[in-house]
């Protein structure tokens, strides 16, 4: 018998790909199939290209791109759901598309994968649409995202001018990005009915509003991004938290709208219970009667299963009926209510408010009434709920009652309040920011000028030398000293003192109550002895101190901003006379700041004014008494306030950063000035000239470039140009160890004097023996001249203390091979006593006051003799 003629044949057994696909996606026909795999190829190949092209990214790009996913992530936390239509919007676009503006279509691709990865794992269970969504996101990305880069990139638009085109551009982008990742998300779909792959009018009729949602978020993309160009990463620092309560604020209003719509049914269940009910009393027939017991079943069910909690209550607070929402609410069961007081619910704070609302406190009527108030759950916590109350009447009743709908905003409450936190709050030291002080400080302000006696004090303080916390020990340390310092101020401020950081090292105090000038003092006091204990970092031991500046209520203040900047002008003023201690404000500071700004102000136009000239003091072979160079001096000449001293207008350019322009002016001059003299005569070619410069200049990555050009503009040869930094200065930038957090502004203040010294300029240590520079460091440094301070020069006088520091800085010079010369001779004595110690160069009122151009020019005739 042939057995085999009465068996089935053989049917191979599947695959790993069938298994795969079986498993994957069991209802996908092959052009669904085939369509699925390419869109995710693609959009794989281009994800996996992006994360290539940031691998380059600076740490500040990956932080920026990370931050723009949690916070897309957590903006998916909060669906702004339409009301009236099965739409829902997540707001999470308006950081990625910020994202694709500041960091380019790279990063906004990785970003919105992830984001749309993430959410696709909320909404969807299959693996096939988890899959699917970040590749048709990285594709719409993608495209889009470089076609909007390039454009962009080819208008340049950035700034404010250009924010209408921009704008433009972006909802553009958006439209772009959304039909192309609705067509291809679309597409399996209809490709998996057997439909046609597009369908405009079904993309229109179902996605017009996430349209509209999508180029709102691209313009308020636009929009943070110019005010980011414009204004620095502050305004983002300012503006995503207000976004962010924004967003939260519309998720849980459009939730409270759900809520109210499913009020309102149940509202109109209860309308037509009434109806059917009048209808009953009226006509009493047996169908009106079927009617109403049709509502009466519509309204339990509705009451049985509403989404937020539901009761019918006494009227002194006595719950008659409840749901399982509102137990739940509470953590107990429904029989657990019944017959108890909602006021044993209710937080002790918030009880008494609600006895009123309930009309139960002596001549009180109830009303109906909208409140949040505070319940205590079960466990012992509290639950922020929103409650609706009203009239209802129960049909046979022999009295009214009142319904009450009580609705969860737990989560919303603490969103407000996490978010009122991060406004407010100070994130390094806990602190009230310098936004909550000033609304403590107008407080302040409003309560004594209704009432004098409430007097008040400001305290402003700065920590002295905290830059150098900063630069020696690195930022992070620089940030623990600040928490310590914080607490350190805590802990001596009197109960009711509010301390907030105003930023960086800044800190002000609001000490209300402080009648009398004496109060401000004694605290200023107690705070700078406290400050003088030292700190503790990484085994090394600090000491702080603080400039603090004080001011009074007693001024008349009409803000709190007025306040605190005239504590800060006192401020100033501490630091200005030493720093470590305290100034009280007086009405003759403002005087001081106001000239101050208009100095200023008029600094700026002195250059083009032709206010700014040259004066050259010479310097003298004390020996011979030849003149063999000079210092070019800059003065201004006010129109209205005569010459001005230079420290005042060179601490006001240092300040405002004119310095660049002010040093360059005085280059430029001199350099002219001395070649001109070099034209004049042969005998003067060996004449050089000495200019000043400052610590911006030596930090100016194009310093070099600037002196290189007021050299060869001028014709001067580089060996007659000497440049004079003074000690402090140049141990500063030059002597911080490599390898601190300083050590970039240290190898490029290195660089600059090597570059200096390679160009040929010679270099010189002005105000040498005040700063703190060692022979290690000194003798490292291209230096070539030391000029000894004026005022060891100026007590001057034999076997004394200067006598031997003199003696011992031109023998330093001497064994560091570089000439020394002395600074401020103002008499004949010192002149003799510096030649019998070995001073070679000397300069000063003694030898030569600081002379015009004609009055330097006739001096150098008078001369003759060649200065070789």
């Amino acid at each position: 018998m042939d057995l085999g003629s009465e068996l089935p044949p053989l049917t191979p057994p599947p695959g790993h790909w069938q298994r795969l696909h079986a498993a994957l996606m069991p209802d996908y026909n092959p052009r669904a199939t085939l369509f699925w795999w390419s869109v995710v190829v693609l959009g794989a190949f281009a994800l996996v290209g992006c994360l290539g092209a940031l691998s380059g990214l600076p740490l500040v790009g990956w932080l920026q791109t990370l931050a723009a996913i949690v916070l897309a992530m957590l903006a998916g936390l909060f669906p702004l759901r339409v009301p009236g239509t099965k739409n829902s919007f997540v707001a999470g676009e308006i950081f990625i598309f910020l994202l694709l503006l500041v960091q380019g279509p790279e990063a906004a691709v990785v970003a919105t994968a992830v984001e749309t990865f993430m959410g696709s794992i909320r909404t969807s269970a299959r693996w096939t649409s988890r899959i699917i969504s970040p590749c048709v996101a990285a594709l719409a990305m993608g495209s889009c995202g470089w076609l909007l880069t390039a454009a962009v990139a080819r208008w340049g638009l950035s700034g404010w001018a250009d924010a209408a085109p921009l704008l433009a551009v972006m909802m553009v982008f958006a439209t772009g990005y959304l039909l192309v990742s609705v067509t291809l998300l679309g597409g399996v779909i209809r490709l998996k009915r057997e439909q046609p792959f597009f369908n405009g009018l079904e993309m229109l009729s179902v996605h017009r509003w996430v349209g509209i949602a999508y180029t709102g978020s691209a313009a308020m993309a636009s929009l943070l991004y110019v005010g980011y160009r414009q204004s620095g990463v502050g305004v983002l620092m300012v503006m995503l938290p207000l976004l962010g309560m924004l967003l939260v604020s519309l998720h849980f209003y459009f939730r409270q709208q759900e809520a109210t719509e499913a009020m309102r049914e149940v509202n109109a269940e209860m309308a037509a219970r009434e109806a059917v009910l009048a209808a009953r009393e009226s006509e009493a027939s047996q169908r009106h009667w079927q009617a109403l017991q049709a509502s009466e079943r519509r309204f339990h069910a509705a009451f049985t299963h509403a989404s937020i909690g539901m009761a019918l209550m006494a009227f002194d607070g006595r719950l008659l009926q409840a749901n399982p929402m509102l137990a739940a609410l509470l953590g107990l069961r429904e029989g657990d209510l019944l017959e108890r007081a909602l006021q044993d619910f209710v937080t002790d704070d918030d009880r008494a408010a609600l006895n009123t609302q309930l009309g139960l406190m002596p001549g009180r009527e109830f009303e109906p009434f909208r409140r949040e108030l505070r319940l205590r759950h079960h466990d012992g916590s509290e639950v922020w709920a929103d409650l609706h109350c009203s009239f209802f009447t129960e049909p046979g009743a022999v009295k009214p009652c009142l319904i009450l709908q009580a609705q969860d905003v737990t989560a919303r409450r603490h969103a407000e309040a996490g978010l009122h936190h991060l406004a407010f709050t100070d994130g390094l030291t806990g602190l009230p920011n310098r936004r909550r002080f000033i609304e403590c400080l107008d407080g302040a302000v409003q309560r004594c000028q209704a009432d004098a006696s409430q007097a008040f004090a400001v305290v402003f303080l700065d920590f002295d030398r905290f830059k150098l916390v900063n630069d020696s020990l690195g930022h992070s340390a620089g940030d623990r000293l600040l928490a310590l310092l914080a607490r350190r101020l805590q802990e001596n401020l009197r109960p009711g003192d509010v301390v907030a950081r105003l930023g960086g090292d800044e800190f002000a105090i609001l000490a209300e109550h402080a009648s009398t000038p004496h109060d401000a003092i004694v605290l200023a006091e107690r705070l700078i002895a406290a400050l003088r204990q030292p700190f503790t970092l990484d085994d090394i031991q600090i000491v702080s101190s603080a400039s603090i500046g004080i001011t009074f209520s007693s001024f008349g203040y009409d803000s709190g901003e007025a306040v605190l900047r005239d504590a800060d002008t006192a401020m100033y003023k501490a630091k200005d006379a030493g720093k470590a201690g305290y100034v009280l404000f007086d009405a003759s500071l403002h005087h001081a700041v106001a000239e101050r700004l208009r100095l200023e102000g008029e600094l700026r136009l002195a250059v083009a004014a032709g206010q700014l000239v040259l004066v050259y003091q010479p310097l003298i072979e004390l020996a011979s008494g030849r003149l063999t160079s000079f210092e070019a001096l800059v003065r201004w000449n006010h129109p209205a306030d005569g010459t001005i001293n230079p420290a005042s207008f060179l601490a006001i350019a240092a300040e405002t950063g004119q310095m660049p322009q002010l040093s360059d002016f005085v280059l430029h001059c001199a350099c002219r000035q001395l070649r001109q003299w070099q034209l004049s005569s042969p005998a003067l070619e060996a004449l050089s000239i000495s200019v000043n410069i400052s610590a911006s200049d030596l930090a100016h990555e194009a310093f070099v470039a600037r002196v290189s050009r007021a050299i060869v503009e001028s014709g001067l040869r580089p060996q007659h140009l000497t440049l004079e930094l003074t000690e402090d200065i140049l141990m500063a930038r030059a002597g911080t160890p490599a390898g601190t957090s300083a050590g970039t502004s240290a190898d490029v203040a290195v660089r600059t004097l090597h570059e200096l010294r390679n160009l040929g300029v010679r270099l010189a240590v002005d105000d040498f023996g005040t700063g703190y520079s060692s022979l290690s460091q000194l003798s490292k440094l291209p230096i070539d001249s030391l000029k000894i301070d004026g005022s060891f020069v100026s007590s001057l006088q034999r076997d004394s203390d200067a006598a031997v520091v003199v003696q011992t800085i031109i023998q330093l010079g001497g064994s560091l091979h570089k000439s020394v010369i002395a600074e401020g001779i103002e008499s004949a004595d010192q002149l003799q006593q510096l030649r019998e110690m070995g001073c070679l160069f000397g300069q000063g009122y003694h030898l030569a006051a600081p002379m015009t151009t004609l009055e330097a020019s006739a001096l150098l005739q008078r001369q003759g003799a060649p200065l070789h």
